[in-house]
């Protein structure tokens, strides 16, 4: 008796709609979980590096005999730390292969940018009107909720940051101006660097 074979037969090949319909799904969940994501490219060391400049800014600032005069070395450093920040920020970027101007960086730069613009309109109010005086407690307070609202889409030492710089700010518009200086260098100064180096050592730069 002549034995029967299994016949063997070979899988149907996957319809060529229902392949692109799988990679259609994964894009969109990779583009989903691109803008969930936090943005680790704020740069712990650049944060220090901005410590350092308001340290320096404050030995210089607290030098001067008046407040006015402290005001514009905290506006030159006000011009150069950012700088030194963004080319941090950018250079970590770039090394981790991350864009900055979609996803999470695109949510923590829309979140930072409107208290910064808001600081510095006020400063031009505050100047105009000789309430100088009030200037550091307002930067710091501004400074903060930006880092806060940022924060939400960064790490999460960043908002905790914020927090320290808000509440450093409320200090500032309630105690003597002669106070302001040191009250921003542990500020601007001791608080970058504080939180710059967990950070850097953590999320890789």
């Amino acid at each position: 008796m002549a034995s029967v074979r299994p016949l063997h037969r070979e899988p149907a090949p996957e319809p060529p709609a229902l392949h692109a319909r799988a990679m259609d799904n994964l894009a969109f969940i990779r583009d989903t979980m691109e803008k969930a994501g936090s943005f680790t490219a704020v740069s712990g060391w650049g944060m220090v590096a901005v410590g350092i400049i308001a340290t320096i800014a404050a030995t210089i600032a607290s030098s001067q005999h008046t407040v006015l005069r402290s005001i514009y070395v905290w506006i030159a450093a006000a011009v150069l730390a950012p700088a030194v920040s963004a080319w941090a920020i950018w250079r970590k970027a770039r090394r981790a292969h991350m864009p900055l101007l979609s996803g999470p960086g695109r949510k923590f730069l829309l979140s930072f940018s409107p208290p910064m613009l808001v600081g510095a309109l006020l400063t031009i109010v505050l100047y105009r009107a000789g309430v100088v005086a009030a200037i550091p407690g307002m930067w710091l307070l501004l400074y903060g909720t930006a880092v806060v609202a940022g924060g939400a889409f960064s790490v999460r030492l960043i908002p905790v940051m914020g927090i320290c710089f808000m509440l450093a700010g409320t200090l500032a518009l309630f105690t003597p101006p002669t106070w302001n200086d040191w009250i921003m260098a542990a500020a601007f100064g001791g608080l970058h660097i504080a939180f710059g180096v967990p950070i850097a050592r953590r999320h890789g730069g």
